[in-house]
């Protein structure tokens, strides 16, 4: 019997070192417009319908890193790709609330 994949859960020091990396994930944050528009972590995809139709439609093997505030909608969004068969799943632990405390402090929190 085949094993499922699983999410799994990033520290944001780890999230930051593989953003560093030569092959950096894709970053997907799946908080609101509001949200967005407080505090942001570089480089990061809003999840729009035209972008969640490109992603399912490329490379399932792409890793891809899901984002929120506290990392609880992030949790079910990358639940949800894992349904849809991509192979490399990550949630950030926390949220960009942990990044800001961890990563990046000019990240506002709220």
């Amino acid at each position: 019997m085949e094993r499922a994949l699983a999410v799994r859960q990033l520290s944001a020091p780890e999230l930051k070192r593989m953003l560093e990396s030569d092959t950096p994930p894709v970053l997907v944050d799946v908080r609101t417009d509001w949200e967005q528009s407080i505090a942001r972590i570089a480089g990061a995809q809003r999840m729009t319908r035209e972008f969640y139709d490109a992603l399912v439609a490329g490379d399932r093997r792409t890793p891809v890193v899901f984002q929120c505030h506290h990392g609880v909608r992030s949790q079910a969004a990358a639940e949800h790709f894992v349904e849809q068969g991509f192979e490399q799943v990550f949630n950030l632990a926390g949220g960009i609330d942990a990044w800001s405390i961890f990563v990046d402090s000019t990240v506002p929190r709220y």
